[in-house]
């Protein structure tokens, strides 16, 4: 009989992942391969940046673009930062800190020009961050110019660009080769899972099933 063939209903598209280039991949990978999540694929060297992991397909971006994608829900779920999710300030679902990239924001200065604070006529600060440093310096009540860069922040105070910096470090060992010294902690960083806030009622069983079997390994 003629008429129109019946058509297949379309398989759900599996859930996407967006992962951080950088030091922070490889964690995730073997935090999601202990939850029973086969990334590996994401670790073969390939120009690549969709792979398909199984019941996931994941998307390697940079860091400071993984809120944006799952914000506007092209991702459902990512792995970013905090010091990125502060400063971006998207409104995503945060249920797990991975425990993973730990860090701290620190502020720093020359060790052989320390800057006094009272007699600093134009004080400037350089970040890769210019929101949390407005927010840290209006908690201390200083008034500075804040100059953004996006890398080799500690060459703000050796060039005279600035007179600090406002970064993150894990051991502070780069800023003492640099002659910097530590001067203040702005907050201590960490990993964490964010999710897309429809997504986590449309995918409601994969995101939950995600969730639960990777807080058993975090």
């Amino acid at each position: 009989m003629g008429g129109k063939a019946r058509r297949e209903p379309r398989a759900e598209r599996p859930l996407v992942l967006a992962l951080p280039k950088g030091r922070i991949l490889e964690e995730s990978v073997a935090i999601f391969d202990k939850a029973g999540y086969d990334l590996s694929p994401v670790l073969k060297k390939s120009r690549k940046l969709v792979r398909d992991c199984g019941p996931l397909q994941v998307w390697i971006l940079r860091s400071s673009d993984v809120p944006t994608y799952v914000h506007h829900g092209a991702a459902d779920v990512g792995v970013v930062g905090s010091d990125v999710l502060l400063e971006q300030a998207f409104d995503l679902y945060e249920p797990l800190d991975l425990g993973i990239g730990r860090c701290q924001m620190i502020v720093a200065e020359r060790a052989d020009a320390p800057v006094d604070e009272n007699a600093a006529a134009h004080l400037r600060v350089a970040s890769k961050y210019p929101g949390i440093t407005r927010r840290y310096l209006e908690r201390r009540g200083l008034s500075a110019e804040i100059i953004k860069l996006s890398g080799s922040v500690e060459l703000g105070p050796l060039t005279g660009l600035s007179d600090r910096i406002v970064d993150i470090t894990e051991t502070g060992e780069t800023l003492k080769q640099n002659g910097l010294r530590i001067i203040d902690q702005v907050m201590e960083i960490s990993t964490r899972l964010v999710v897309n806030h429809a997504s986590l009622k449309l995918r409601a069983r994969e995101i939950s099933s995600l969730l639960e079997r990777l807080a058993e390994h975090v």
